[in-house]
């Protein structure tokens, strides 16, 4: 596992704590877990996504990722409805090794109340938070 340091923490981008990343664009809001949470979780192997149209609120499980090491729940950081979900991980779960901010997304929903985005920590607080203060 890595150092804080050697991780990657995106500036545009809200953190949960429970390790999940929200990115608000026009009235989507893109979901993933942190460069940190897929360094924990080690090799990728196997995404559960929900369907298309489904509805979860702030805080729900909404998905797993199963690594090597263990199979660990995703929650969702804000309450809304799935728009989308990335296909591309049912061949490439790797992605959310590789690239947890761009091509390793998970799901894109349509946010039932889009001021729970201001309930997460931005990057600084998420870095405070690891470091455990």
């Amino acid at each position: 596992m890595k150092e804080l340091s050697e991780l990657f923490f995106a500036d545009d981008v809200k953190y949960s704590k429970n390790h999940e990343w929200a990115r608000l664009e026009g009235g989507t809001v893109t979901v993933g877990i942190s460069d940190y949470a897929q360094d924990q979780l080690g090799d990728i192997v196997f995404v559960e996504v929900p369907q298309v149209g489904e509805r979860f609120e702030q805080g729900a499980e909404f998905g797993t990722l199963e690594s090597v090491k263990a199979v660990s729940e995703i929650f969702m950081p804000v309450g809304g409805q799935i728009t989308a979900v990335n296909k591309e991980l049912e061949d490439e779960p790797e992605l959310v090794n590789q690239e947890p901010f761009k091509a390793g997304w998970i799901v894109k929903l349509k946010p039932d109340d889009p001021a729970q985005m201001d309930q997460l920590m931005d990057k600084n607080a998420y870095i405070e938070m690891l470091k455990g203060k």
